[in-house]
């Protein structure tokens, strides 16, 4: 499934004078972070990839040439700057993501100060950053308006955590940059690939093969995983900086993301919306479930809430800086459904 399809490239790339530079990418196994490996060594250029000590290298990138991998923890500062040694890109994907409260800390930890860490380190060796945040940073809605990057993150005291950290993270960049870093920011809105399995965005396409009943009121941003990576490496390779940028797709009902999930897969369509109070009692019964079994709840307080949410997103800005044309999300959904059910 990996090949000829990721020649994506605008003319000016290649005569870019870093286009031969040492490349670092953190959270390289992950789903972006191995994505955009196979994406830049396809384009014959070498990379440093940081993984955990926990960390299983995917099937795609393993026997690579072009890979140098580097066991390090982004919060391991010292471990960290060895990593940096040569540099001079580098694109920022390892973060930790999670709806359960009970992981706050952690989040904090790994998305704030994994990422002042990691800024941190390009200043010291004049590296360009392409950082990865969220559009859970960008804030809610306002007045049924699309949501820009000039729209900025409100405090409220019901956000989940993962959201904070992510913005806070963000705020690390932004000072970093007013310090005279080279970066840019991308906010990729939810990301769909069966590189996911049916883990993170995965595990909504679990839920409708199995036979999800419900859906709900929300809608929200998605983008096919490889356009995200094909944006990040034309944001590097551009003459830009102290921007940021919100990739996403297209614009989905959850009703429509769910019907066409189940149409991939030949199953029923969730035909019931799902009400606040439904999702309530769903919520707190999956938390009493998680004391019992040991395992983590099947659905978080802040993962309801947010299924009701409405966010729109505008993606005006990257497609005029890039110039590309965003896969259809239905041919991507369609893809997802066909690889999995392959795998």
């Amino acid at each position: 499934m990996y090949g000829i399809k990721y020649l994506f490239l605008r003319p000016y790339i290649n005569e870019h004078p870093k286009n031969n530079k040492m490349i670092l990418v953190t959270g390289a196994t992950g789903f972006l972070g191995s994505e955009l490996v196979y994406q830049l060594t396809s384009q014959g250029k070498k990379i440093r990839a940081l993984q955990r000590e926990s960390s299983v290298i995917p099937a795609m990138l393993t026997g690579n040439p072009l890979i140098e991998w580097f066991t390090v923890d982004i919060n391991d500062l010292a471990s960290l700057e060895d990593a940096f040694e040569g540099i001079t890109q580098v694109y920022h994907c390892a973060a930790m993501v999670s709806f359960d409260p009970k992981d706050k800390t952690q989040l904090l930890k790994v998305n704030i100060e994994g990422t002042s860490n990691v800024a941190n380190l390009c200043v010291e060796f004049n590296a360009r950053l392409v950082h990865v945040s969220s559009v859970a940073a960008l804030g809610e809605p306002k007045k049924g308006l699309q949501i820009t990057e000039n729209d900025y993150w409100e405090y409220d005291p019901k956000v989940h955590s993962y959201a904070i950290s992510k913005y806070e993270g963000e705020m690390e960049v932004w000072r970093s940059i007013a310090e005279g870093l080279n970066a840019v920011i991308v906010n990729p809105s939810v990301m769909i690939g069966v590189g996911a399995g049916f883990t993170g965005s995965g595990a909504i396409f679990k839920l409708v093969k199995d036979g999800l009943s419900f859906y709900t009121s929300g809608a929200t941003g998605i983008v096919d995983v490889e356009d995200v990576a094909k944006c990040m490496s034309t944001l590097m390779d551009a003459d830009i900086s102290g921007e940021r940028f919100t990739i996403s797709a297209e614009n989905y009902h959850y009703k429509q993301f769910f019907s066409e999930i189940a149409q991939g897969f030949g199953v029923k369509a969730p035909a019931r919306e799902a009400k606040p109070w439904m999702l309530g009692i769903a919520w707190r019964a999956a938390k009493l479930a998680s004391l019992f079994t040991g395992k983590a709840a099947a659905l978080t307080s802040d993962a309801a809430r947010s299924s009701l949410n409405v966010s729109l997103y505008n993606n005006d800005k990257i497609r005029k800086y890039t110039g590309i044309t965003f896969k259809p999300l239905h041919q991507s959904i369609r893809e997802v459904c066909a690889g999995l059910i392959k795998n």
